[in-house]
């Protein structure tokens, strides 16, 4: 079972969404615990939670995806009833070619992440990550701004730099509009200057996994680290780390089926 903030991460709804879908009777916790009243997810809410965040992207109203929704019991049915609504849109007005061909791509990214997730030759592992000297520009937003962070770092911190890209993500849940994150270069020197922070980046155990394609198609890789630290009883140290390893570049996006990330989280044996 997964708590409200790693069901957060996983499927990149914020805990606020995932309160507001429980209150309209769209996506209720498998269980709620009756002291605390902390919220559980079970895994198999994983993959209806992204279908109707991708269908809330549509602009579909809640009545309208929990109609989708009803009466049927796995993914399956639920693409299939998606298929049929691209037909009936088809006859609307033009307007609606775009959402149309969104569904095309909801339809064709889930099937393909699920086949990519099947065949991936990569697992979770656990592995010393050693202390590094780091450059970095913590800040709050949307995670897509971090392009403009890395760029300030690659300017200032130029030849000194000696390694892949990283993230660091401070947050428990998935949040929209404020994360907190911090952008970070390795570097052989170099003293904190114009919001740059330069220190050392504490090492330590970790539990880390290779995720090969997009960004958006990261959660199901946490899916299965948070899954490893559960099993061993371990209790996260934030921040937790992604090192891109392939990615776009600055100039051309490059293809990102083949993008390459690595998920680290620090752990430590819980008392």
């Amino acid at each position: 079972m997964y708590s409200i903030g790693e069901f957060s991460k996983i499927t990149g709804l914020s805990v606020k969404t995932l309160r507001f879908y429980h209150e309209e009777g769209l996506l209720v916790p498998t269980s709620i615990d009756d002291q605390s009243g902390y919220r559980y997810y079970a895994p198999q809410l994983v993959e209806t939670a992204r279908v109707i965040a991708q269908l809330r992207g549509l602009e579909f109203s809640l009545s309208d995806i929990a109609e989708i929704l009803r009466g049927h019991d796995d993914e399956a049915d639920i693409l299939d009833h998606l298929e049929r609504h691209r037909e009936a849109i088809q006859a609307r007005l033009r307007q609606y070619e775009d959402i149309q061909r969104s569904l095309d791509n909801i339809i064709t990214n889930e099937r393909e992440a699920r086949r990519t997730m099947r065949d991936a030759s990569f697992q979770v592992e656990e592995k010393t990550v050693p202390a590094m000297l780091v450059a970095g520009i913590r800040m709050k937003g949307r995670y897509s701004d971090c392009g403009q962070a890395f760029a300030k770092l690659g300017r200032r911190c130029g030849f000194r730099i000696c390694g892949k890209p990283m993230m660091l993500i401070y947050d428990h849940e998935y949040r929209e509009e404020d994360a907190d994150f911090e952008p970070c270069m390795p570097v052989r020197s170099g003293t904190s200057a114009d919001g740059i922070d330069v220190r050392e980046l504490p090492g330590g155990r970790a539990v880390t996994l290779l995720h090969r394609g997009p960004y958006e198609q990261l959660g199901r890789s946490y899916a299965k680290v948070l899954d490893h630290i559960k099993s061993r009883g371990y209790a996260i140290q934030s921040p937790c780390r992604e090192v891109y390893l392939k990615g776009p570049g600055m100039i051309f996006k490059g293809n990102p089926k083949k993008y390459l990330t690595e998920i680290q989280m620090l752990v430590e044996k819980k008392e």
